[in-house]
């Protein structure tokens, strides 16, 4: 059975934050043009992810968390984050929160980290561990998870 992976959550999260904000839009709290700042969020969210996804082909190691990395990658946004790809993600539907600007628009986000937490995470957290041992423990003292 193919695993479902993190891109088909986002979606799903994204779907599920546009239909809150027209089904059950429960307050709009951003207004215009104040709710335009959801654009910068959406351009720095792409922007991570394709730094991010560029660094996975340039170093030839897989994307996908249910497999095991050939390299450990620490420049870039790694430098700030363990999960860069995730983080761009979460800005991509925080952007969408912002663009909409209902409270119910901003659970798309919420849904995502802790699905990734849950489902993804551990798991990449303990095959980076077993792969490159100390060398990824120092680095995960050092930088956090998210941000």
């Amino acid at each position: 059975m193919k695993k479902i992976l993190p891109p088909t959550y986002f979606a799903v999260c994204l779907i599920i934050t546009v239909l809150l904000h027209y089904f059950l839009p429960i307050k709009q709290i951003i207004n215009y043009p104040f709710n335009l700042l959801g654009f910068l969020f959406f351009v720095i969210g792409g922007v991570l992810n394709i730094w991010t996804d560029q660094l996975f082909k340039k170093n030839d190691t897989t994307v996908k968390p249910d497999e095991k990395p050939s390299a450990f990658i620490q420049t870039g946004p790694f430098k700030i984050s363990r999960n860069p790809m995730y983080l761009g993600m979460t800005i991509l539907l925080i952007g969408i929160g912002f663009i909409l600007g209902s409270i119910t628009s901003f659970a798309g986000f919420v849904l995502f980290i802790i699905t990734m937490e849950i489902a993804f995470i551990p798991q990449e957290d303990m095959n980076l561990q077993e792969k490159f041992g100390d060398e990824y423990l120092a680095y995960k003292k050092r930088i956090r998870r998210w941000i």
